[in-house]
Formats: structure tokens, sequence, C-alpha cells
């Protein structure tokens, strides 16, 4: 695939520097110049006029071959595969606490790093919250009210998350991989682009929740996706819509 694109590149860097020396005849010149002078010699006279700017050339090359090449498909960060993230800041003593972002939650945006690893912060209170860009990984938010939070592009992995109430809430771009999602209730969440690869959701009542088709189907594919909530009374499998949906 490398070599493919190099020689493209190297074909379209030919082709431009090749018209940039064969418009040589139809180049104005700025010095009256001799009859019988022939393209070669005025190039060479008027060498500072007629110079060729090898940077444009590969810049105009690297244009042509992203207009060729064309877009490429990106991934949702839901699904997201790979993560490299910074150590844990140990000497950070309020690190352990929900706070939510003044900066909107569209891009997760906020003036430092929202660390949650590692912390047990089991049975409070953090509705109505923005939490977008929160980290989370072997943290304990079991029994944590999350009603009317925002989630956008949060790190969920590995986490605890059993009897979790996420209703009403955003649930955007998250990735709940590896973490453990018994009983939560996520009725009338939204829950676009986000991933339950590998997590635990039994008894979870999705009642109502905002899925895209594609998101579905990676849903009902989840072998823990059964059983009934204890709170709700709500079937798991039944209320995500599997074999209701196309």
């Amino acid at each position: 695939m490398q070599t493919s694109i190099m020689t493209k590149v190297s074909l379209i860097v030919s082709i431009l520097s090749y018209s940039a020396i064969s418009t040589c005849a139809f180049a104005p010149v700025k010095t009256p110049l001799p009859d019988k002078l022939s393209c070669l010699d005025a190039r060479k006279i008027h060498d500072n006029e007629e110079e060729i700017n090898v940077g444009k050339i590969f810049a105009a090359a690297a244009l042509s071959l992203a207009i060729f090449m064309g877009p490429s498909p990106a991934l949702a960060d839901g699904q997201t595969k790979v993560f490299k993230l910074p150590p844990i800041d140990m000497a950070d003593k309020n690190r352990c606490q929900f706070s939510g972002s003044k900066m909107g939650q569209a891009n997760a945006q906020r003036d430092k790093l929202y660390d949650l690893r590692q912390c047990n912060l089991s049975g409070q209170d953090a509705s109505g919250l923005d939490l977008s860009g929160v980290i989370m990984d072997k943290t304990d938010v079991s029994n944590v009210k999350f009603i009317e939070s925002q989630f956008s592009k949060g790190y969920l992995r590995n986490s605890n998350f059993d009897g979790a109430d996420f209703t009403n809430g955003i649930i955007d771009r998250a990735n709940f991989s590896g973490s453990s999602l018994k009983g939560a209730i996520f009725q009338n969440a939204v829950l676009t682009g986000t991933s339950f690869e590998g997590a635990d959701v039994e008894n979870a009542d999705f009642t109502d929740a905002y899925l895209g088709d594609f998101d579905i189907r990676n849903l009902c594919q989840n072998p823990t996706l059964k059983g009934e909530n204890a709170k709700t009374g709500a079937d798991t499998k039944l209320s995500v819509g599997c074999g209701y949906r196309r």
C-alpha cells in the first residue's frame, strides 16, 4: 500500500515537473530576445525569472494525491480499540470527585485531564453533571445516579457500573468495554456511537433508549444481554429491541 502511494506521488511530481518545463514557449518573456533564440536558451537567460519552485511542485503533488485518494473512513470514539493513557496522578488528593465541565460537552473539552481511574465513588449522586471526556478504569461507580448526565467521549472501561442510573442521560461516543453494568438503567438515554463490547449488561434496562441500527446489532450480540431489571421489571433483551428492528 505504501509503495503504491509513493508511486502515485512520483507520477504526479513527474507530470507537474514536465508541465513546468514544457510551458516555456507559452510563458511571457520580460526581456527582449533575439528572434532565433531557442526556448532552452531563453530559459538560461531568464533563469531567475523562470526558476521552478520544487516546494510548490511537491505541495501540488500532495494535494492532487489527497484529492485522488479521497477521504479515509474514521471510527467513532466509542468504537476505538486502543487508547494510550497517561500515568495516574496519585499526588492529586482532589482527583476522585465528580465535577461538571464548564466548556460544553460536544468535544469533551476541559482545562485539565478528568481522571477518575481507580476511584471509589459508589452510591454518590452525579445527576445533571457534564462528565464529558472522563476517564474511568477500575473505577467503582456502582449505584451512582447519573440521571440527565452527559458522557460525551467518555472512557468508561473495566469499571463497576452495577445498578447505576443513566435515565435521560447522553452517553455519546463512549466506551464501556470490559465494564460491569448489571442492573444499570438507561431509560430514555441517548447511546449513539457507544460500545458495550465485552461489557456485562445482564439485567440492564434500555427501555426507550436511542441507539443507532449499528449500535443495536452490536449490543444484541452481547451474550450477557439477558435477565430482568430488579427496579423497573423490564426484560433486558426486549428493552433493546433485539429481533424487532432490521
